[in-house]
């Protein structure tokens, strides 16, 4: 009589522990990563990037001559990103790394990285520092939510800097 309630008690305690265990062991939980873009592989800190005097944030466009198309859109699409900031847009710059033919653009030009895709759109800190990545989608639907997890990054991150 007196055994059952202890062992009662350690399959209780037993079950749990063992569904823990099994959890962490065979990867049953889903990982814990918030955010959209894709962080780079290797530390890519842009060079004299003080003088263009920064603001918190910067949404760069790598613009180089291998994507005429591809770029155009996601030119374009930097306008209604800058639009879609709202009230943030006192807080982050817009860029252009590299060269574009058109120079009636509003965006900051900076100089183009060789180590960055083309037609890609880039989160860079205040420091210079590339952060995170947003590769170019080929179908416009897919394209706008990589804009859309962009934005939701963007606005995640200021969130996280007004709090400290």
């Amino acid at each position: 009589m007196k055994n059952k309630p202890l062992l009662l008690f350690v399959i209780c305690c037993a079950i749990p522990l063992a569904l823990a265990y099994g959890a962490l062991k065979f990867d049953w939980l889903p990982a814990a990563i918030t955010n959209h873009g894709e962080f780079l592989k290797q530390e890519v800190k842009l060079t004299n990037w003080q003088k263009n005097n920064p603001k918190q944030w910067t949404i760069a466009l790598n613009y180089s001559a291998e994507c005429n198309s591809a770029c155009n859109e996601q030119l374009s699409a930097l306008d209604n990103l800058y639009v879609a900031l709202g009230k943030n847009q006192g807080k982050v710059d817009m860029a252009v790394m590299g060269i574009v033919n058109d120079k009636k653009l509003p965006w900051k030009m900076i100089s183009g990285q060789q180590n960055l895709k083309p037609a890609s759109l880039y989160l860079i800190d205040h420091m210079g520092l590339v952060v995170l990545e947003y590769p170019f989608k080929t179908q416009p639907q897919e394209n706008r939510l990589v804009q859309k997890g962009l934005l939701k990054d963007l606005k995640k991150l200021l969130n996280y800097s007004r709090s400290s």
